[in-house]
């Protein structure tokens, strides 16, 4: 078993079953619509990375890294950009749906491939539930604004309902009355005022329900419809953040810009988690390879052109908001909103206001749109059921997973509170991200042909070496402490990443590894180690039953096994 169970998919069998449309009678023998060019899949990149991180995270990340968290956006774009180029090889020698899954199917073989894409529909199923509760936040306060005022038990899931209804009792009681915030007030109200069935209270997102069913009914009906709704909320929410950056500029106040790095370099990578939450989506692209006209050379382009202008647009409104208003008024879940508030513009803050909405609605749609094509994907070679890569007879879009997203997505939308576990969205993208960059590394040199992209060659063998040795004299204190404490057991992200980190010299100097795919390996998985201990306990819980899935279905169904 040890040997089968990292078989892999050579890059011609990937090739020959995408042209072959996998023409079996489960599949109905029809092939994904080819619809997509460079400029929709730019704009697709742009849906997916400006939203929920551009509108709420980078307060956060403001607030705890002051004007310098703009340095954290340009480090946080570099970690993406190496991982970019990496997608972009593969996307290019591999223009076949199933993102990172695919990609290690051909360069690790199956067993890491079952579990990254096991990773990806954590990843993706998280991030869309989180995308639609914070969707519904924004909705209901845009309602508010035309003075429609929707019973609170119908805007939120039972547990914060319940919590709140706790905390206010409670500091009544203790007469801390002053103490009993808004959103607490609105949880209590929705407990006492839901309808009873029996001993069940209601208590429901019901907005967050009604976009998730309206954007997979759209993902369902087809990819043009997808590409054209995607396109008009991009259009739209550019011009409203380029306005935001124009207007801001004139009510900037260079003094607050001073001190840069208020608390220091650590303060700055406070904001890690947020600032790379905003940076997640640029990879889903490359779930439609097969829907793109031409794959190799659009894909690359679409991500390194989405990722380029996303970042440029980050640092200016980090500028734009750190010298409007002190980072230390910037703790806020409505940054952008708050700032223009601040400075007497109402009117702004309530466009902003629209724009959340349009661009949490976009981001949604790509995740949506992501999630059923790496099903289809593993349905394909057998690791699920073939229902998953039935495709559509008239719309040409793989309708029983798309349905089957909607449901993993709405459902707990419905009735889950999911801040304590979001993180895990950027955990398991980075540990995407790690694989892709490390999948560059196995695959054989080959010429690159006109017209595809070629990921650029630079020999690591004394530039790695060098960046180690260096790391280890300049954080040689730190890493002391590692072995130290009581909480020793928690830094075991950070050995996992010091181990790596050697491996990687070593093999760097002895096999003139390829520089670009070692960086992005590196600083990705050092990202991962500063996501907490209480994430990767998580993280590896969902690996773990994601193993037991594998060796009870998919090892037995696998088409390759089987071949």
């Amino acid at each position: 078993m040890s040997s089968s169970i990292f078989r892999k998919k050579s890059i011609k069998k990937l090739l020959a079953d995408a042209a072959s449309g996998y023409s079996d009678a489960e599949h109905q023998g029809t092939h994904l619509k080819r619809e997509l060019n460079v400029r929709d899949l730019t704009l697709m990149g742009i849906a997916a990375v400006v939203g929920a991180g551009i509108f709420s995270t980078v307060g956060v990340a403001s607030f705890e890294g002051g004007p310098g968290v703009t340095l954290l956006f340009v480090v946080t774009a570099i970690t993406c950009g190496f991982s970019a180029l990496c997608y972009a090889e593969f996307a290019s020698r591999i223009p076949v749906a199933g993102s990172a899954y695919t990609y290690a199917y051909a360069s690790f073989g199956e067993l890491i491939a079952w579990i990254i894409g096991w990773d990806l529909l954590m990843e993706y199923a998280i991030g869309n539930i989180a995308v639609a509760i914070s969707w519904s936040e924004y909705f209901v306060n845009l309602l508010e604004g035309f003075n429609v005022h929707l019973p609170e038990w119908s805007t939120m899931d039972y547990l914060s309902a319940s919590r709140a209804a706790e905390k206010v009792a409670r500091l009544t009681a203790g007469g801390q009355v002053a103490d009993i915030t808004e959103s607490m007030k609105n949880g209590a109200a929705a407990w006492a005022n839901a309808p009873v069935f029996g001993n069940f209270k209601l208590i429901a997102n019901f907005p967050a329900l009604l976009i998730v069913v309206l954007i997979t009914y759209l993902v369902y009906i087809g990819i043009r419809e997808t590409k054209k709704a995607t396109n008009a909320m991009v259009y739209l929410k550019i011009g409203v953040v380029l306005a935001v950056i124009a207007i801001g500029f004139f009510y900037v106040t260079p003094a607050n810009w001073h001190p840069f790095l208020p608390n220091g370099f650590s303060g700055v990578m406070k904001g890690v988690s947020g600032v790379f939450f905003a940076y997640i989506g640029f990879d889903a692209i490359s779930t439609t390879a097969e829907e793109c006209k031409d794959p190799q050379r659009d894909l690359p382009r679409g991500m390194i052109y989405s990722l380029i202008i996303c970042t440029v647009l980050y640092v200016l409104i980090a500028l734009v908001l750190t010298g409007m208003v002190s980072y230390k008024d910037l703790n806020v879940g409505d940054p952008l909103a708050f700032v223009f508030k601040k400075v007497g513009l109402t009117n702004i803050s309530y466009v902003i206001s629209v724009s959340a909405v349009i661009a949490t609605a976009s981001v949604l749609l790509i995740f949506q749109l992501g999630q059923p094509r790496i099903w289809m994907s593993m349905s394909r070679d057998g690791l699920l059921p073939k229902a998953f890569s039935r495709i559509h007879p008239k719309y040409h879009t793989p309708s029983f997973a798309t349905i089957i997203t909607g449901i993993v997505v709405a459902v707990p939308a419905l009735f889950m509170n999911l801040t304590e576990v979001t993180d895990l969205t950027s955990i398991g993208t980075l540990f995407a991200f790690v694989l892709v960059c490390g999948g560059v590394l196995l695959l054989p040199q080959e010429e690159a042909h006109k017209g595809r992209f070629k990921l650029p060659y630079f020999n690591s063998k004394f530039i790695v070496p060098v960046l180690f040795i260096t790391g280890v004299i300049v954080f040689r204190t730190a890493i002391a402490n590692l072995f130290s404490g009581d909480a020793a057991h928690e830094n075991f992200p950070m050995f996992l990443f010091l181990i790596l980190a050697a491996v990687l010299t070593v093999l760097a100097f002895i096999k003139n590894l390829s520089l670009i795919p070692v960086l992005g390996l590196m600083s990705c998985f050092y990202l991962m180690t500063q996501l907490g201990y209480t994430n990767w306990l998580r993280f590896l819980v969902w690996l773990a039953i994601g193993l037991v899935v594998y060796f009870t279905y998919s090892y037995k169904n696998s088409k390759l096994g089987k071949a």
